[in-house]
């Protein structure tokens, strides 16, 4: 899960860790006498979850509250296009007004869960304001990193080797430590999956800021964090996803017009992938778990149907903690509630599979049956180019 900048700078302030003056507005209006408070020349960020915000004309300076009010104008209501959003963009409908700071330096600092060493890493660089993957692509040498043992937390030696690794010495060196546990200590309280600083200023009166922030939350752990939990907006996410997840279903929409449902992950990507080997395009990855029941394929059957770009279907099941008859009901009730008219290819392999395929071949509904993977790749991207 995924918050806005405004929400993020305010948990990080929480923890101990500076962010600019300033708040959140949803008019112009507010906007302006934003500004106002802050003296009349500040900052208008629109706030959308996708970052290239900047080049895209979405962080614009202002010089005085009704400067501010026309910029607001201009932005709220506007769809803004990053590389991250794609062609289609995010409406901004809510803007964060700061004040303005005098910048000496940017850094990097950000947290991520590292799987090649099963433990939270801190990255550093010196070169701030841009996408770290850039940095670590451009001058990998820039690029600091510290492993966090999780027995002992982030240690103050490791915070000052960063800090010196950024040219920080003296109490400077002692405000990237404070920041640094204090992110540490949001990361791990809060269940992030990933908290960034991007860019950390180093402002000309000796001051480090969070000028930008970003944090995402691990989706498995937001039922013991109700107050991060109220922070999502539904109006940044598919609705489609949003459903699935509350119907405990792993749904990511694509680009394509192949409708997958898949149990388990690893079979789900490799469903994709053999797709695209025989030439088509899926339309999303969907994950109906290990255990899913006859209801839990009816409502995916439901979100699958429900993009209107989806020509057919491919079902790939593996019957291991699930029974083939049951799932073979649930597509069979599915397809007659959906009324699917698009070609329906069904691959089951497991337990009670010769059960399963017999309940589709008596349901009288056209479902195409298929043994191997590359069996039902090679007919649902045959019955779809022949609707075509």
């Amino acid at each position: 899960m995924n918050i806005h900048e405004y929400q993020a700078k305010d948990l990080l302030q929480r923890f101990g860790i500076p962010v600019p003056r300033g708040r959140a507005a949803l008019t112009p209006q507010e906007v302006r006498a934003i500004a106002g408070e802050l003296g009349g020349s500040c900052v208008v960020k629109a706030q959308i979850h996708a970052g290239g915000r900047g080049k895209a004309g979405g962080v614009k300076l202002a010089g005085s509250p009704e400067e501010a009010e026309k910029i607001a104008g201009e932005m709220l209501g506007k769809k803004l296009v990053t590389h991250q959003t794609g062609p289609q963009g995010r409406q901004v409908k809510c803007l964060l007004v700061e004040e303005r700071l005098n910048i000496e330096r940017e850094f990097y600092l950000g947290m991520v869960m590292d799987r090649s060493l099963s433990c939270v890493s801190v990255i550093a660089s010196a070169e701030g304001g841009v996408e770290i993957e850039e940095v670590a692509q451009r001058s990998p040498e820039k690029i600091l990193k510290e492993a966090i043992d999780p027995a002992v937390g982030l240690l103050p030696f490791q915070c000052r080797r960063l800090a010196y690794g950024l040219g920080l010495s003296g109490e400077r060196a002692n405000l990237l430590l404070s920041i640094a546990q204090g992110l540490y200590r949001a990361f791990v309280e809060r269940d992030c999956s990933l908290a960034e600083i991007n860019p950390l200023l180093l402002t000309r009166e000796g001051k480090l800021v969070a000028l930008d922030a970003k944090m995402n939350f691990d989706n498995n752990a937001l039922f013991r964090q109700p107050k991060i939990t109220a922070l999502r907006d539904l109006d940044e996410e598919d609705p489609k996803e949003y459903e699935a997840s509350q119907l405990g279903l792993s749904y990511i929409a694509l680009e394509g017009n192949i409708g997958c449902m898949v149990n388990g992950a690893g079979l789900a990507m490799a469903t994709m992938d053999i797709i695209k080997l025989y030439g088509g395009e899926p339309a999303n990855f969907l994950d109906v778990g290990g255990g899913a029941t006859k209801d839990k394929v009816t409502e995916a059957f439901k979100i699958l149907l429900s993009d209107k770009r989806v020509e057919g279907v491919l079902v790939n099941i593996f019957g291991g903690i699930m029974r083939c008859d049951v799932i073979a009901q649930g597509i069979v009730e599915a397809a007659r509630e959906m009324r699917v008219t698009v070609p329906l290819v069904v691959r089951l392999q497991g337990t009670n599979v010769e059960l399963g395929r017999k309940i589709l071949s008596e349901s009288g509904l056209s479902i195409i049956p298929a043994e191997t993977m590359a069996e039902a790749a090679e007919k649902i991207v045959k019955a779809v180019s022949s609707r075509q």
